[in-house]
C-alpha cells in the first residue's frame, strides 16, 4: 500500500505537471520489471544469477567477439521478452506525449516497450534488440530473424559456406544486435538529442533508475529546469537535489498521474 507521504508527493507531481510544457522522461529498467523483464541489479536480476561468466562479462564487447556463441546463447536466453507488454507507465507517458507535456523518453532500456505503447520521441541510449545489422554488409535484420536462427544469427546475403566442424567466429558475417555493450561507447547522434531536450525541459522525471551506470546517469547534469522529480523503489544519488521524490513503484505512481 502506498504511503501518506508518497500520496502528497504525487499531489505534488500532478500540480508540477499542470504548470510544465517541456517534460522530459529519464527512465531505466525499473520501468519494465513491471512488465515482466527482470533488471540487472535487483534480488532476482540478471547480476544475481549463476553463469559460467558474470552477465557483464558475456554481454561485452570483447567477450562478443571472441566467443559470439555464447554471448547469444546468453543474450537469447536472458535479454529478449517477446511476450513483454508495455504497463501503465509506458501508455501513461505516451498519453503525456500526445497531450503535448512530454517532449521526450530517455530510455536505458533495450526492449521497445515505449514505441509499442505509442511514445513517438523515444531516445535509446543503449539501443534496441529490435534493430540487428550485418556487421559485414550492414544489413538489417529484425527480431524475429534473430530468434529464428540457430545458435549464432549470420547475414543470409553474405554469408560463406561454413563446416559444422568449424567454429564461428567473429570473421564471419555475424549479426549484431544495435545494443550498447559494455566497453562500446554511446550513439553521439542519441547522446546529443539527449542533451538539448534534457537541457530545454522545465521538468525532468527520473524513473525506474538507480542511476549507477554511467555515462548515461551524467546527462541528467544538463537539466536546468524548474522541477527535478525522482520516481524510484530505492533511494538515488540525485534524492537529495530533487524538487519531488517518490519511493513506489513506477506503475502505481504514474496510475495515479492526472493530465
Amino acid at each position: 500500500m502506498m504511503t501518506v507521504a508518497c500520496e502528497k508527493e504525487i499531489e505534488k507531481l500532478n500540480q508540477a505537471i499542470l504548470e510544465c510544457s517541456s517534460i522530459v522522461f529519464f527512465g531505466g529498467a525499473g520501468v519494465s520489471t513491471e512488465s515482466g523483464i527482470p533488471d540487472f541489479r535487483s534480488v532476482d536480476g540478471l547480476y544475481n544469477q549463476k553463469y559460467d561468466y558474470p552477465p557483464e562479462t558475456i554481454i561485452s564487447h570483447s567477450f562478443y567477439q571472441r566467443n559470439p556463441s555464447m554471448f547469444y546463447q546468453f543474450y537469447k536466453d536472458k535479454m529478449i521478452y517477446t511476450d513483454a507488454k508495455p504497463n501503465v507507465a509506458h501508455m501513461k507517458l505516451a498519453e503525456l506525449e500526445r497531450a503535448g507535456k512530454l517532449k521526450a523518453v530517455v530510455t536505458q532500456n533495450i526492449d521497445g516497450l515505449h514505441q509499442l505503447a505509442g511514445s513517438k520521441e523515444v531516445l535509446e541510449l543503449h539501443g534496441s534488440v529490435h534493430r540487428n545489422y550485418c556487421t559485414k554488409c550492414g544489413k538489417f535484420f529484425d527480431l524475429q530473424y534473430i530468434i529464428d536462427s540457430d545458435g549464432v544469427p549470420l547475414c543470409d546475403e553474405c554469408k560463406r559456406v561454413t563446416a559444422e566442424d568449424v567454429k564461428i567466429t567473429i570473421a564471419d558475417p555475424i549479426i549484431k544486435p544495435d545494443v550498447v555493450l559494455y566497453e562500446e561507447g554511446l550513439d553521439n547522434r542519441t547522446l546529443t538529442k539527449t542533451v538539448q531536450h534534457i537541457s530545454m525541459a522545465d521538468m525532468l522525471i527520473i524513473g525506474g533508475t538507480s542511476l549507477a551506470v554511467y555515462p548515461a546517469a551524467g546527462l541528467i547534469d544538463y537539466f536546468k529546469g524548474k522541477y527535478l522529480v525522482v520516481v524510484n523503489m530505492q533511494p538515488t544519488p540525485r534524492d537529495q537535489h530533487a524538487d519531488i521524490v517518490i519511493n513506489a513503484k513506477i506503475g502505481e505512481v504514474f496510475s495515479k498521474i492526472t493530465i
